[in-house]
């Protein structure tokens, strides 16, 4: 069958009755998510996975597969969508990506412009995404014929990179996220080991035989974790909300933005490609470029509309770049792509090479379905931005108790044991301690995901080698990624030491 052919099979997946609801869902409750300040994609699509492990119950495996997925895709290119909303109009992102954004949406707002600038924001969103999910179908199945090439050895080490580059880019501290990605690892280890058969850290207790459960971690530290802090820091102050008066932008201003939106795209996909590179990282790109190359660079920052459709484009367009990699080689590039990867480990469905030849309707099915909620992001974004404006002055005494039930209830229905109740509580705590010392939650998700991947790839290139682990060095591919890996650790370090020396040289 040719691409064409399978997309089409895509769609008559993607457009059936349930599925379209799925999809409607995910995006309306990713825009939601995107307008709540602090809450982000992550913790969105964790606090979703039991919810769409209990709906899809009653589905056969596949189709429950590709139905959560749908959902939780939905969630998170929705929360790219919807961060913008209270960037421009309270000054405050609702997610990491949307930071950018407040320098010259909030100044919009501030000058009467605030509909203009959600448009933008929104039409934005939508040409980043859409020529995003075209490059997926483009690039997915041919990235996913080298990769049935890889060996244990390449994937070893493709996995070591991926590692590596969401930790050296997540948080303020290298150091920091590299201590996260070891604990995620260690926590992979405990259990029954697949091979041998020998417990690992389990202290004969019966509950860690089977191993600590990725959705009881991702649901503790992401969504409860947000949850303590809200409390503990009883962050009440109210802000005023920018009015919202005409919502089309003029016919100057979507000529000004034509070309930020064109060039985010393009920069955001390359970007969203990238592993550990992510959405933050594609709308500050965006946005400096375009303020490098404009020939009034001054008014950046004060309100201009190429401010708004950079940065917006550029993190939509990411976010569908990152999905790439997930699919084709079982990389997940973000921190939200990786929770993505263990809701479909829990379906049973690798991610990787084999996913477009053993799953192709979950893997054309997502695909299909990106398009459609691109669109229903559209049609929701511009007729209810006032309506996802008033999501903001929910009251956290309300907010709070939906959130705590949906991650208590949730955890149970899908492993019923009081222990995972227990660990999801101690989760939620450690979330709160962590994100408070500045310690990034993502990599130690990653590891946990990946720790048992990159310990089974170890094995198996070994395992043929009768021990020898030239094989690591003697391969091309693997030596390649091993030298990136080993490039994307020591350049910071270094480039830190060669900053401290100039202060140094400056100050004597």
């Amino acid at each position: 069958m040719t691409t064409i052919e399978y997309l089409m099979n895509g769609f008559g997946t993607a457009l059936i009755w349930y599925n379209l609801l799925f999809a409607f869902v995910g995006v309306l409750i990713g825009t939601a998510v995107g307008v709540l300040p602090g809450i982000g994609p992550m913790s969105g699509v964790a606090l979703l996975i039991p919810v769409t492990a209990t709906i899809t119950g009653g589905l056969p495996p596949e189709q429950a597969a590709t139905s959560a997925i749908i959902l939780l895709a939905g969630v998170y290119y929705g929360a790219m969508y919807g961060g913008s909303t209270t960037s421009i109009l309270l000054n405050t992102p609702g997610e990491s990506s949307s930071v950018v954004t407040t320098l010259d949406g909030y100044q919009m707002a501030k000058k009467g412009r605030a509909g203009s600038a959600l448009s933008i924001a929104a039409i934005g969103s939508f040409v980043g995404g859409a020529v995003t999910i075209i490059a997926m179908v483009l690039l997915a199945e041919p990235l996913s014929n080298i990769a049935l090439k890889f060996g244990p050895a390449e994937y070893f080490s493709l996995m070591l990179l991926g590692l590596a580059a969401v930790s050296g880019l997540a948080g303020k501290s290298v150091t920091k996220a590299l201590m996260m990605t070891i604990c995620g690892l260690l926590i992979g280890t405990i259990g029954i080991d697949n091979v041998s058969g020998i417990a690992r850290f389990t202290f004969d207790i019966p509950w860690l035989y089977q191993g600590i459960e990725f959705l009881t971690i991702a649901v503790g530290l992401f969504a409860l974790g947000e949850v303590f802090k809200t409390i503990l820091e009883k962050e009440e102050e109210e802000e005023d909300i920018a009015k919202i008066n005409n919502l089309l932008p003029s016919k100057s201003e979507l000529k000004e933005s034509a070309g930020p939106i064109a060039r985010g795209s393009i920069l955001g996909f390359f970007i969203g490609i990238l592993p550990g590179a992510g959405a933050t990282l594609a709308s500050f790109f965006s946005y400096l470029t375009e303020k490098r190359i404009s020939k009034t660079p001054e008014k950046f920052g004060t309100g201009t509309i190429a401010g708004v459709a950079a940065p917006e484009t550029a993190n939509n367009a990411a976010s569908g770049g990152a999905m790439i990699p997930l699919l084709t080689l079982g990389i997940p590039g973000s921190g939200t792509t990786a929770i993505l990867m263990g809701a479909l480990m829990m379906y049973n469905v690798q991610p990787g090479p084999l996913l477009f030849d053993e799953h192709p309707d979950v893997a054309w099915g997502l695909i299909a379905s990106m398009f459609i909620g691109n669109i229903m992001l559209l049609i929701l974004n511009l007729p209810l931005v006032k309506v996802f404006a008033k999501i903001i002055l929910t009251p956290k005494k309300y907010l709070l108790p939906i959130i705590i039930a949906i991650s208590i209830f949730g955890v149970y229905a899908v492993q019923v044991s009081t222990y995972d109740l227990l660990l999801l509580l101690a989760c939620g705590g450690l979330g709160y301690f962590l994100s408070k010392n500045d310690y990034p939650i993502a990599p130690l998700v990653l590891g946990l995901v990946l720790g048992p991947m990159i310990e089974n790839n170890m094995r198996r290139a070994l395992t043929i080698t009768d021990g020898d682990y030239s094989i690591f060095f003697t391969r091309p591919l693997s030596l390649t990624f091993l030298i990136i890996t080993a490039l994307w650790l020591l350049i910071p370090v270094f480039m830190k030491m060669k900053g401290k020396k100039v202060i140094i040289n400056v100050e004597g």
